[in-house]
């Protein structure tokens, strides 16, 4: 095992050895398929699996009012998105670990399978309660779809043409997370919102063959004793992320942050946060190992990408409120708004590889955040209202410099790390960048609100809605508010000016973590030492 900072079989450039085969290879690793042929089929169904982690989602969102006619429950059904995000982001600790101790592709199987079910059931549901629980186990099979696929991939494919696949990833992530609330809303409209889950059978199954058939692990060394699966510590993981997302899912939105709730589910978080690192710490092999933080590389890239999911909430999260309710757009034109950044990304995503073979992992990166930065820091200069592609360009500016940034950070930290220690290594990251996510939801939410209410406060008229949601929905009819109703497009563009400024003070973050943390060069393996090890007799 090597220690962080010491390059390993080369650096991260291309340009900086003398034989870039030594460093990156050209043959698949070992136990891959040695043809581009023999790799379509089993990229097929990554694809198809990360489309369908994606999509679900989103789909939901535009079919809420056919969902809730239906089996009402109106009070809880924001558990409808929580339920999943909570079920993905705290099963991809554990899904890395076990595709790490037991092979990626029983754990593959196991999470098409167990998505599969959940989808079914989702669509038998006979109330609320049923159809939250039912996609709690959707997300239990969507955490091991997440962290599974770019393990694979990573594993498929040499560092050489690694970007390829990743942006395909990307580009299917990016574009089921949009088309997910317009095809959730012709389904529910001109079919029956239970065909939301049920057209994930078909396309499931597909994956789920083209996996069972076509993806051939090498034989994995007999081990010494059974392996052990941590299962207190899983648990403990599991209960810690589940509390801390309850918290910043439902923390200004379901009771107040000051509020009794609040305080005792992070109260409970911290202690359950301090039990879990007793429990790993004492066990033989851990789910979370130690070393995923003691390794700068690993650390760094975490941290950074965790700053970028939270930043990501700016403009998936309060852009289509802005598009709407200060530029008066329909939500389909406020979709394109934002759908303008999944063109430019994986694009830059897949010419990234030509920036980082020269000047290495971090510069590339650096690069991609500190024009993420700018475009962030822009946002709040745009006149009032302004004009639609003005937001649309900054989006497709952002897109192009996420996709420089995200990309070589997964695949740089990927090629730092063994076979044994991919899955753990890839589950870290999206991990901290779900966490990112959820956080930014909390943060940014309490930010825009808290402007917005100020604003408020000297409003000229009263009665007017009190926070954004609300605001939003009352300038859908506009009529209605007569005089106020600029005061509160007003209010709405500074409380989303606000908040693009705190994503660019999260990009600021994600730089520095960049520039103090992270090596200047990544310890980057040969490819006969991150493949799988030899098979003993």
């Amino acid at each position: 095992m090597h220690r962080e900072g010491t390059p390993v079989g080369g650096t991260d450039g291309i340009g900086d050895t003398d034989s870039p085969e030594a460093v990156h290879g050209t043959a698949a690793p070992d136990g891959a398929p040695d043809t581009a042929r023999g790799r379509r089929p089993v990229a097929a169904a990554l694809m198809l699996g990360m489309g369908l982690a994606a999509i679900d989602g989103t789909i939901v969102a535009t079919a809420v009012p056919q969902i809730v006619g239906d089996l009402g429950g109106f009070s809880v059904f924001s558990w409808l998105f929580s339920g999943y995000l909570l079920a993905v982001t705290v099963t991809l600790p554990v899904y890395g670990k076990l595709s790490d101790t037991f092979g990626r592709k029983p754990v593959l199987i196991a999470g098409i399978v167990l998505f599969l079910a959940g989808s079914l059931l989702c669509a038998a549901a006979w109330n609320m309660a049923a159809l939250i629980a039912f996609r709690v186990v959707q997300g239990l099979g969507g955490g091991a779809l997440q962290g599974t696929v770019q393990t694979i991939a990573a594993d498929l494919y040499p560092l050489r043409e690694r970007p390829k696949i990743q942006a395909k990833l990307s580009t299917v992530w990016a574009t089921s997370a949009v088309a997910g609330p317009a095809v959730g809303g012709l389904l529910a409209a001109y079919a029956d919102w239970r065909w939301i889950f049920l057209i994930n059978l078909p396309v499931g199954a597909v994956a789920l063959w083209l996996v069972a058939r076509h993806l051939h692990e090498p034989a994995r060394p007999r081990p010494v004793t059974r392996p052990r699966v941590d299962w207190a510590g899983a648990l403990a993981v599991f209960a810690t992320g589940a509390l801390l997302l309850t918290a910043l899912v439902q923390g200004g939105v379901a009771w107040p942050w000051l509020s009794a709730p609040s305080l005792g589910l992070l109260g409970a978080t911290a202690a359950l946060g301090a039990l879990t690192v007793l429990i790993e710490r004492r066990a033989a092999d851990p789910v979370i190992p130690g070393w995923v933080w003691r390794r700068r590389t690993i650390a760094s890239v975490n941290l950074a990408l965790g700053a970028m999911g939270l930043l990501m909430v700016a403009p998936t999260v309060f852009l289509p409120t802005y598009a709407q309710s200060v530029l008066g757009l329909g939500p389909i034109a406020a979709g394109f708004v934002l759908s303008v950044m999944t063109l430019s990304w994986p694009v830059s995503a897949a010419l990234s590889d030509r920036v980082y073979n020269r000047i290495g992992f971090r510069r590339t990166a650096v690069i991609g955040m500190s024009g993420a930065l700018l475009v962030l820091l822009c946002f709040p200069l745009l006149p009032y209202p302004g004009a639609a592609w003005q937001p649309a360009l900054l989006m497709l500016l952002l897109g192009a410099t996420l996709g420089l940034f995200q990309l070589p950070l997964i695949v740089g930290v990927q090629s730092t790390v063994g076979w044994t220690e991919r899955g753990t290594t890839t589950a870290s990251v999206l991990f901290c960048r779900q966490v990112g996510q959820s956080l930014g939801a909390a943060l940014f939410g309490a930010v825009a609100n808290g402007v917005l209410a100020s604003r408020l406060a000297d409003a000229p008229v009263s009665g007017l809605p009190g926070d954004l949601d609300a605001v939003s929905h009352a300038l859908e009819n506009p009529s209605e508010l007569s005089a106020a109703t600029d005061y509160l497009r007003r209010a709405v563009d500074t409380a989303v000016d606000h908040v693009f400024t705190g994503a660019a003070a999260a990009a600021a973050l994600a730089l520095l973590v960049l520039v103090l943390l992270a090596p200047r060069r990544f310890p980057v393996l040969k490819e006969h030492e991150s493949a799988p090890p030899a098979p003993q007799d």
